[in-house]
């Protein structure tokens, strides 16, 4: 079986059942079973752009897989507190920290509040854009170094379904710069071109 994020990726956050972000979750999560993927990504009528982004903006619900195997590209990290000048690293290395600094974000209740009512801060689009932005470079560094390996699983189907998901996620509240998706431009275009 394949390496899934959440063995890789353990919230310590839990939404609490009955509250309006398990609402929220549950919605999503029932959506994306209908068949229609642009739909699944529409923010409810009445919800909160803010509270949508960030029950999606969690890896557990819109990014499958992590490879930790190293490859020829030239990774850069800085998280701008641990981390402040980009350092060379590897791909398992960016991804390491990339995760561990998603999980601080989400963790963070002045960033990402768990109560209803509780006001989102004002730079929360842009840290969530921060955190969609990285996490597509690991669909980016899958589908370039590991594709054969999802293949051998059988899961190529579950991956593509993932990423389709996660691009009509961020086309629909424009949360990533179309220059960021160049890298998998091509792919992006065979996967999306019917559903337009």
């Amino acid at each position: 079986k394949s390496f899934l994020f959440n063995q890789l990726f353990d919230p310590k956050k839990n939404i609490p059942e009955g509250s309006h972000q398990y609402e929220l979750l549950k919605h999503a999560e029932a959506t994306l079973g209908s068949g229609n993927l642009r739909m699944a990504v529409m923010l409810p009528e009445g919800e909160d752009l803010n509270e949508w982004v960030a029950v999606n903006s969690n890896p557990n619900h819109i990014c499958p897989y992590g490879f930790y195997v190293s490859c020829r590209y030239e990774y850069h990290w800085a998280d701008g507190t641990n981390i402040k000048k980009p350092i060379k690293c590897s791909a398992p290395k960016y991804i390491d920290y990339l995760m561990t600094w998603v999980q601080d974000q989400l963790d963070d209740e002045t960033l990402f509040p768990s109560k209803i009512g509780v006001p989102f801060k004002r730079n929360f689009m842009s840290v969530a854009k921060t955190i969609l932005k990285r996490l597509f470079r690991v669909y980016a560094h899958i589908y370039h170094q590991h594709f054969d390996s999802v293949m051998q699983l059988q899961e190529e189907a579950h991956l593509n379904t993932s990423f389709k998901h996660f691009i009509f996620f961020v086309q629909e509240f424009n949360l990533i710069d179309r220059k960021e998706l160049v890298p998998l431009q091509e792919l992006i275009e065979k996967l999306t071109t019917k559903d337009r």
